[in-house]
């Protein structure tokens, strides 16, 4: 039986979206703000002489504001501003599933607004987790931002799709537990991809004339390995039981575990990459750069993936639009 669309309910589900896209673009304006503020020194001191009387001038630091500097003040908005989107982002989902009465992740349009979801919300999460040392974690939030913002414009525009049932190969409810699953660890994914970008930024630009005044003001390369590799734990158990979910699911609908299709090939090569990473992390002498390089490597078959696998490689998900 089809399954009527509530078309009140996913006009305001777009509309949740557009909103959501609209604020992360200014929250990511306000934390581009306070990266590029945050660089320069708060006090600058000069000394003058005169008539040989020993005078000191001394410039006195940025006025403060509650004892927050108006770089600190401006970074906090943009966090109140992205905890605000991900409320809106969250309804959006919610709404698009009310309208069609099924799980909103669909097809690539819901799939990768889900992915930004999760995205941004395990960075609010690691960010809050950080406490004190949050304020210098807290300059990556425009670099997290950016491919959010990038993934959502494309989402709403060409691969847009309005709400519609799911076609009988999909109505199962594996898709709750398997596409949740994959959902959920390319959010995760996302975070940990861009922490080891910036690591091997702020390793290789440091010394650079042009880029040390970019690496400087990233948190330490401590802090961004840890963030990556804290980030990728917790999602690569996800990321694995989103495969054999994936291989029950298969088993169900086309008689077999595993039939080496594109997607679930190119699955099981991140799989292998970020295996590497975590154990290449935990072993003397593949730490730090060649460890980052190989999670940067592991994201990008992940966007592989989600983009080229699904979109041009043709195979047994084509179908799903996923």
């Amino acid at each position: 039986m089809r399954v009527p669309i509530n078309a009140v309910l996913e006009s305001y589900s777009d509309l949740a979206y557009g909103t959501a896209l609209v604020l992360y673009l200014l929250a990511m304006v306000l934390h581009a703000v306070e990266y590029s503020a945050s660089g320069a020194p708060v006090a600058i001191a000069a000394r003058a002489t005169a008539g040989g009387n020993g005078l000191v001038a001394t410039l006195a630091p940025p006025e403060r504001e509650s004892g927050r500097s108006r770089p600190e003040r401006v970074g906090r908005s943009a966090v109140a501003l992205t905890g605000l989107a991900v409320l809106v982002h969250a309804g959006s989902l919610a709404l698009r599933g009310a309208a069609i009465g099924r799980v909103p992740w669909a097809n690539m349009y819901e799939f990768i607004s889900a992915i930004c979801c999760i995205a941004v919300a395990c960075w609010l999460v690691a960010l809050y987790r950080q406490g004190s040392a949050g304020t210098l974690l807290r300059r990556l939030g425009g670099f997290v931002l950016l491919p959010v913002v990038v993934l959502m414009f494309l989402g709403g525009t060409v691969l847009y799709a309005r709400a519609a049932p799911l076609i009988p190969s999909l109505n199962s409810y594996w898709i709750t537990i398997h596409v949740s699953a994959a959902i959920t660890a390319t959010g995760i994914l996302l975070v940990s991809g861009v922490a080891s970008a910036l690591y091997l930024v702020a390793l290789y630009l440091v010394g650079a004339p042009a880029g040390s005044r970019i690496a400087a003001r990233l948190p330490d390369t401590t802090t961004l390995d840890r963030v990556a590799y804290r980030t990728a734990v917790v999602a690569f158990p996800i990321w694995t039981f989103a495969i054999m979910a994936g291989a029950i699911w298969a088993e169900a609908a086309w008689g077999h575990y595993w039939g080496w299709d594109p997607k679930e090939t190119c699955a099981l090569v991140a799989w292998v990459v970020y295996a590497g990473y975590l154990h290449a992390r935990a072993t003397a002498g593949w730490r730090g750069s060649p460890a980052a390089w190989i999670n940067v490597v592991g994201f990008a078959v992940m966007l592989f993936n989600l983009f080229f696998v699904n979109i041009v490689v043709a195979g047994l998900h084509s179908y799903a639009g996923l």
